[in-house]
């Protein structure tokens, strides 16, 4: 969902990562055993000190990163703790909840549906969805469906109306799609249809239910027929409301005071819905991300609008297509990706145009703090070019 960290999201349940203000302070250094493991011949050295800095100085109580070199090797590294109960350490398969990351998967299924015939990207969402978007001057005849997915719409985005303390105390609360489209609607637009950037979770919401309107099934069928089944995605999933985490996983966990620490593991991400809700594992999000890039799922015209950018604004230089983000790596060049979160896990994945890949976790969020989302992003880039040069290893 939410793609910056929670102070940046007017206080509600942060389902990303990035930049923004801090947040109340993580736990405290040294919340678990910190041990880095790794199964391949490359180390990561700079990966694992960010993975250990992550466990202790930043208070994260485990973290993972799976690298891949782009050449079928790979690197899985664990820091701290899966449970903070019984020290269990990190499992290098481990699932978790992808949190924003979900955005990638769904704006495939909808640029499939483009290639199709089935969608015309620059046709309003009114033609899908007659009626959903209206109300104090947002008007679904104005929006077009790639302004959804660009996050140019300048629809507001529904967290910014949903309190932290109500999800967090209600975990396994239902919600309704279009309840959190109506909770967004009833506040103005950000800025005229096509004329800036603002990040809106409620963008994917439409898009997941312009699936299911054009589809006939609901969006999570289509993104398992299409993308998790085709691709042997064995560890990813889209949870309805199902709060469980199936296979193995980590303990997630939310700090949304200095004082109070939760355990968030069973979580309905229905909050989510396609903005947020999906589970995977570093090596799924590898594979899919590689594959993705690779034109396995869209065909080139689609990839094409897909890679297609507007700048967000912010100083990192980061760009915006259509579900997925450019952001500069500090080795040279660009990578794409995009950054995630929900109660219990921050992550971030990303790929180089040469394949190679990286995804990072750690189980803390809402609650860890802005170093915390400062060396998330770190790690990646960090397992994108430490591969670069033999002297780096």
């Amino acid at each position: 969902m939410c793609r910056r960290r929670i102070a940046g999201c007017a206080a509600v349940v942060a389902l990303a990562v990035g930049t923004g203000g801090v947040a109340p302070a993580a736990f405290a250094a040294g919340g678990g055993p910190s041990s880095v493991t790794a199964k391949a011949t490359v180390p990561y050295g700079g990966v694992s000190g960010i993975l250990r800095r992550l466990t202790t100085v930043d208070g994260a109580p485990g973290a993972l990163a799976e690298v891949s070199d782009g050449h079928g090797g790979t690197t899985v590294l664990t820091s701290g703790v899966a449970d903070v109960a019984t020290g269990a350490p990190m499992a290098d398969g481990s699932r978790f909840r992808i949190g924003s990351m979900t955005k990638m998967y769904v704006a495939t299924v909808v640029l499939q549906l483009v290639a199709e015939h089935t969608v015309v990207l620059d046709a309003p969402i009114e033609r899908y969805l007659p009626g959903v978007v209206r109300g104090n001057g947002n008007d679904g005849r104005d929006i077009t469906v790639r302004q959804l997915l660009q996050h140019t719409s300048g629809l507001p985005d529904y967290l910014d109306y949903l309190s932290l303390q109500t999800v967090l105390s209600q975990p396994l609360a239902h919600y309704s799609p279009l309840d959190l489209v109506k909770l967004a609607l009833a506040h103005p637009p950000v800025f005229a249809p096509g004329t800036g950037w603002s990040y809106s979770n409620t963008d994917y919401v439409l898009a997941g239910l312009l699936i299911e309107a054009v589809t006939g099934h609901p969006y999570g069928e289509e993104i398992d027929r299409r993308v998790i089944e085709p691709l042997g995605l064995h560890d990813t999933s889209v949870p309805v409301d199902a709060s469980a985490i199936p296979g193995p996983h980590p303990h997630g966990y939310a700090e949304p005071t200095a004082s109070d620490r939760i355990d968030v593991s069973e979580f309905n991400p229905s909050v989510a819905y396609a903005s947020g809700a999906m589970i995977s594992s570093g090596a799924d999000m590898n594979r899919f991300l590689g594959a993705l890039l690779r034109g396995r799922l869209l065909p080139p015209a689609e990839l094409r609008a897909m890679e297609t950018t507007v700048p967000t604004g912010d100083a990192s230089g980061s760009a915006y297509g259509l579900g997925l983000e450019s952001d500069p790596l500090p080795c040279g060049g660009r990578f794409w990706g995009h950054d995630g979160g929900i109660p219990g896990f921050e992550t971030m994945t990303g790929v180089t145009p040469d394949g190679r890949q990286a995804t990072v976790m750690v189980n803390l969020d809402p609650g860890g703090t802005a170093a915390q989302d400062t060396d998330v992003r770190t790690a990646v880039t960090t397992a994108l070019c430490e591969h670069t040069s033999p002297a780096r290893h």
